[in-house]
C-alpha cells in the first residue's frame, strides 16, 4: 500500500474529485427504452467497489468487490475492473478492464459476458466469452460482441468461444430469438 506521502498535490485533488464522484451512484435510476444509440460517451464517469487499490506509478486503479461503473445512464457491473488513465493535471480515463461475470445496460438493452473492454478513446465497448445482448423480449447469443458507442450499432459473432444455447447451436456461431408481432401488432 502506498504513504500518502507519495501523492503529488495535484495528484491529490484529481483522485478526491474522482473518488467524490462514486456518491453519485446512489439514487441512480434507470432511463426508459433505450439502446446504446445516443449513449453520451463524455459524460463523467462514477464507479463503486468494496475496495480499491490505486497503483500511480501505473497510472490504474483497481476495483475489486461488486464493482459498479456508471457514465450518465450506462451501468457496467463486474467482479473485477482496471481503469488505465493519463494525468496530466486532472485524471483522463483511456480504459476499462472489467472480468467476472460482466453486465453492461443502458434502458432496456443489456450485454453480459465474461471480460469486458471500454476503449475511452475509440468509444467501442467489446465484450466476449459467453456473450448474450438482450433488448426486451429480442436476444442474441455468441462468443464476442462488439458495441461501437460513435455509430450506436452493435455486432455478436461467433469468435471468443461462444456456448451452445439452448436451440443447439454452438462451434462458433450466433444464436437468438427475435419476437414477432402478435395478431393485430404492427399491421
Amino acid at each position: 500500500m502506498m504513504s500518502r506521502s507519495s501523492f503529488r498535490p495535484a495528484w491529490k485533488i484529481a483522485l478526491g474529485t474522482f473518488l467524490a464522484a462514486s456518491a453519485a451512484l446512489i439514487g441512480l435510476q434507470r432511463l426508459g427504452a433505450q439502446g446504446i444509440a445516443g449513449h453520451d460517451s463524455n459524460a463523467p464517469v462514477n464507479y463503486a467497489a468494496d475496495r480499491i487499490e490505486l497503483q500511480d506509478r501505473a497510472k490504474r486503479v483497481i476495483l475489486s468487490g461488486n464493482v459498479a461503473i456508471t457514465q450518465g445512464d450506462l451501468r457496467m457491473q463486474a467482479a473485477r475492473t482496471m481503469v488505465a488513465y493519463t494525468d496530466a493535471g486532472s485524471l483522463q480515463i483511456q480504459r476499462l478492464d472489467a472480468t467476472g461475470g460482466v453486465t453492461v445496460t443502458r434502458g432496456s438493452e443489456s450485454a453480459r459476458g465474461n471480460v469486458a473492454v471500454y476503449d475511452f478513446n475509440r468509444r467501442i465497448i467489446t465484450m466476449a466469452g459467453d456473450v448474450a445482448l438482450r433488448r426486451g423480449s429480442d436476444t442474441l447469443n455468441g462468443g464476442r460482441l462488439v458495441m461501437d458507442l460513435n455509430t450506436g450499432i452493435s455486432s455478436i459473432d461467433g469468435r471468443g468461444g461462444g456456448a451452445v444455447s439452448a436451440g443447439g447451436t454452438g462451434g462458433g456461431r450466433v444464436s437468438g430469438t427475435f419476437a414477432a408481432p402478435g395478431r393485430g401488432q404492427g399491421q
